[in-house]
């Protein structure tokens, strides 16, 4: 448990100096979310960007199993 508190402050550290330069990243805004804008209203649905996640965080977690 100690193990993965510490990683995952790290994780944390990392992300928040990382911050300014993620925004610059097209996660969030790649073919396949979807985005509807109307007056007064913005609905945003990335199902792309989850599915990218997802893949992601599995191999990463798979990576750590082994």
């Amino acid at each position: 448990m100690q193990r993965v508190l510490i990683l995952l402050g790290i994780a944390l550290v990392l992300l928040g100096i990382l911050w300014p330069w993620l925004g610059k990243l097209p996660i969030g805004r790649l073919p396949g979310d979807i985005v509807v804008e109307k007056d007064n209203f913005r609905l945003f649905f990335p199902i792309t960007t989850m599915v990218i996640i997802s893949l992601a965080l599995t191999l990463i977690l798979w990576l750590f199993k082994k």
